[in-house]
């Protein structure tokens, strides 16, 4: 009878082991992405959305220009990359026939069944995993964006992301939340608090250009490359250059343009690329 309880305490302590370390591995496995980021600061936890963002907010006023048009469509980017380098999405596989990149539709993979944790990016791979047939990568860009005649796709369109995201910064300690009076109106605005932080994102984009500028697109991590990308595409990036030299600006820029003139069907035929980051890239290159 001792035997028997002794057995019943170890094969359910062996269990409960087991158990912890598949709930372990469960609640990780979406964090994987940061696990070769410099360290484990929670900068390092930003998804690519909130980098793009805190760009572009003015670090005193705490929000976006009023003139900015470009951000609401590069922020929806910018999810799609973000789900894609997570493993999350994928383009869908053509097999033997050879099709351009901006025609493959998104498909969602098996580890995309589960959710990511965060709530924008839930919400927007929902709208992939419950959408047959599927949309390409331009296509999700202008639902998500609620850029669409059709009645019936609104729906798709996710709705206050940034205040959304700078929230999640708030959260995050990087922001902090006031209320400004414009004469006819109060406004809530999230000025930076967290300006170490910020710097974080600003040196990430100027190392990427100048001292750890790399010839190659494919030898540059496909996070950073994402965020020169998609900060140029919200219209942000030059606020990442603003405290550049004349020099270093001049050279930033030129090779941001080398970046812009590559063809993004030739990059993602290269092995261990993201080709959802280059569907992306292709749809703001048109």
């Amino acid at each position: 009878m001792s035997q028997r309880s002794t057995l019943q305490r170890r094969t359910a302590a062996t269990v409960k082991r087991h158990d912890a370390a598949e709930s372990t591995s469960a609640a990780n496995a979406d964090h994987d992405i940061f696990d070769d980021e410099e360290d484990g600061s929670k900068y390092n936890r930003l998804t690519l959305m909130e980098e793009v963002l805190l760009l572009g907010i003015k670090d005193k006023e705490g929000y976006t220009s009023f003139w900015n048009d470009c951000i609401s469509s590069g922020l929806r980017g910018c999810m799609l990359i973000e789900l894609g380098l997570r493993g999350k999405c994928e383009l869908e596989d053509t097999g033997m026939r050879r099709r351009s990149i901006s025609s493959r539709k998104v498909v969602v993979t098996s580890k995309g069944e589960r959710q990511t944790g965060d709530v924008i990016l839930d919400e927007a791979l929902k709208h992939l995993r419950t959408t047959q047939p599927g949309e390409t990568v331009q296509d999700w860009i202008e639902l998500l964006s609620g850029e669409t005649w059709n009645p019936l796709k609104l729906k798709f369109q996710l709705r206050n992301v940034r205040e959304r995201l700078a929230k999640n910064l708030v959260e995050k300690g990087v922001l902090t939340t006031e209320k400004q009076n414009f004469l006819l109106f109060d406004m809530t605005t999230h000025p930076v608090t967290d300006t170490t932080a910020k710097e974080r994102v600003v040196k990430k984009v100027q190392d990427a250009v100048l001292s750890k500028w790399q010839n190659e697109a494919s030898r540059i991590d496909k996070r950073t490359l994402a965020l020169v990308y998609m900060a140029h595409a919200s219209d942000v990036l030059e606020n990442a250059f603003a405290a550049l030299s004349d020099e270093e600006y001049e050279l930033a820029m030129r090779r941001v343009r080398e970046l812009l003139d590559l063809d993004p069907e030739a990059e993602a035929a290269k092995p261990n690329t993201c080709e959802i980051l280059w569907a992306v890239v292709a749809a703001f290159l048109k």
